[in-house]
């Protein structure tokens, strides 16, 4: 391929009942991804994600290591039948970093589910100890919407997504008064999401600090591959990585500004690697140039397939 490429993997809210099991009826790599998975954390994690019950699939200390899992299977399946198709970079949306870190060799597969196991449950629990809450604004400058939250107490910038949308976090009555606030202030729209904690806020620093001391532990190798990381929103160096990764809990998320860093460095084509296709979305309103391909369904390789026949990628 002489297209500069970008693997890019979704967060969590991409969840859903019935994920991968297309995949998994028609690849054996995806049905021992899913089976070395549930052997590791010693839970049938392939019968939760295919058949609920959603509620359950969605709590945070499922939803993160079922994207992952699901992440890594495709990935491997386009390892597999696609070996011309090599990413220049890789990035992933907040959970998504994981998947990218193993898509790039630097996590393995081993490691990254029991990371992300660990991850999800230590989010989970300061959810529980610390109840918040998160909300999206929409039609609102980033700046803007920093100089009406950042004094409320207990109100943190979030996610820099894409222009007009910033997601703030925390406690649910600062959540409620800042809303109300930026509404008043020319906000168009401010929509409360439906999360179980106050995620890459202040109310994550006890799940920061937990996670803090299995990264440290943690065996990362080396990549030709660069690495787009949500914190700081740019290319990083091998030394910061562990760093970023800790941080990312509490830590806003730089998604607009990590894509538009991947734009300038030539990237033509987005490949968008996991469950949903909110990562595409979010490319379409950032607007983003190069061509952006999601692959979550059979149907989606389909038309990779295809693409690669004619040449379109």
């Amino acid at each position: 391929m002489d297209k500069k490429i970008a693997f890019i993997f979704p967060g969590q809210g991409a969840q859903y009942v019935g994920m991968g099991k297309d995949f998994y009826k028609a690849y054996s790599i995806v049905r021992e991804t899913f089976e070395e998975a549930n052997a590791l954390v010693n839970s049938n994690l392939s019968k939760l994600m295919f058949e609920g019950p959603a509620d359950v699939l969605t709590l945070t200390k499922n939803s993160q290591i079922a994207i992952y899992i699901m992440s890594v299977a495709l990935w491997r399946v386009i390892k597999q039948e696609f070996p011309e198709i090599e990413p220049a970079v890789v990035a992933g949306l907040s959970l998504g970093e994981y998947s990218a870190l193993t898509a790039s060799g630097r996590l393995a597969f081993r490691d990254g589910v029991c990371l992300v196991q660990a991850r999800g449950e230590y989010m989970y629990g300061a959810g529980v100890k610390f109840p918040g809450t998160m909300a999206v604004t929409l039609g609102m400058d980033s700046q803007d919407v920093h100089a009406i939250v950042d004094p409320i107490e207990g109100v943190w910038v979030a996610n820099l997504n894409c222009p007009g949308q910033v997601v703030i976090s925390g406690a649910v009555k600062g959540i409620t008064k800042a809303s109300a606030l930026l509404k008043e202030k020319g906000a168009k729209r401010v929509l409360p999401l439906d999360v179980s904690g106050a995620f890459h806020s202040g109310l994550m620093d006890e799940a920061r600090k937990r996670l803090q001391e299995k990264i440290d532990e943690l065996e990362l190798g080396e990549s030709s591959v660069d690495l787009v990381m949500n914190v700081p929103g740019d290319f990083v160096s091998e030394n910061k990585i562990r760093k970023n990764m800790i941080d990312q809990v509490a830590a806003p998320v730089y998604w607009e500004r990590g894509i538009r860093r991947m734009e300038e460095y030539g990237v033509q084509l987005f490949i968008e690697i996991g469950p949903g296709k909110t990562l595409s979305g979010l490319n379409r309103k950032i607007g983003v140039r190069g061509k952006t391909v999601s692959i979550g369904k059979m149907e989606d390789l389909e038309a990779l397939i295809q693409g690669a026949v004619n040449g379109v990628t």
